[in-house]
C-alpha cells in the first residue's frame, strides 16, 4: 500500500513534539534552518524522543515554559504509544507548512526559525525510517523493502 493520498514530502520530528503538532496543539516547528517550502507535508515521528518533554505533557506542564498547561481531558489513548517510542520512526500525521518565520507570538516558538503549521491531523501509523530535511518518505519505504 503506497498511501498516495498523503503528501510526498515528510519532516521528521521527535516525539512528543510530533504528537503535539498532529493534534493541533503546537502551531510552529522550531528549526535551525529555513525553508522556502510551503504546502502539505507528512509528519514523521523520529526514532528518538524527548523524555523530559514527554513527562511534562503527562504532568500537564508546558514543555517550553514549564507553566501548568492542560493538554486534553486525559491524554488520547495512543499518546503513550506515540510518546513512549512504540510508534516512533514512522508517519503519524499530516499538516501544511504555511510560512517560515524568525519571530512568532506562540510560546512554542524557541527556534532560530519556525515552520508555521496549519491543518494538522493524525493518520494511522506508517512505519518508515526518517531522514534529514524534507524527504520523500515513500522512497524510504521502498529502500527498506529492497
Amino acid at each position: 500500500m503506497m498511501h498516495h493520498d498523503l503528501p510526498l514530502k515528510a519532516i521528521s520530528i521527535q516525539q512528543p513534539w510530533s504528537y503535539l503538532i498532529v493534534t493541533g496543539i503546537k502551531p510552529v516547528e522550531n528549526r535551525s534552518w529555513p525553508t522556502s517550502f510551503r504546502g502539505p507535508v507528512a509528519i514523521h515521528a523520529g526514532l528518538k524522543f524527548d523524555r523530559d518533554a514527554r513527562q511534562d505533557v503527562i504532568d500537564n506542564r508546558h514543555p517550553v515554559t514549564g507553566e501548568p498547561h492542560l493538554f486534553v481531558d486525559g491524554l488520547p489513548k495512543d499518546f503513550m504509544d506515540m510518546a513512549s517510542g512504540r510508534m516512533n520512526s514512522g508517519i503519524v500525521g499530516v499538516a501544511e507548512i504555511v510560512d517560515c518565520v524568525t519571530h512568532h507570538p506562540s510560546d512554542w516558538f524557541v527556534g532560530e526559525y519556525g515552520f508555521v503549521i496549519a491543518n494538522a491531523r493524525p493518520v494511522q501509523f506508517i512505519p518508515c525510517k526518517g531522514a534529514l530535511g524534507l524527504f520523500d518518505w515513500r522512497r524510504q519505504i521502498e529502500k527498506e523493502a529492497a
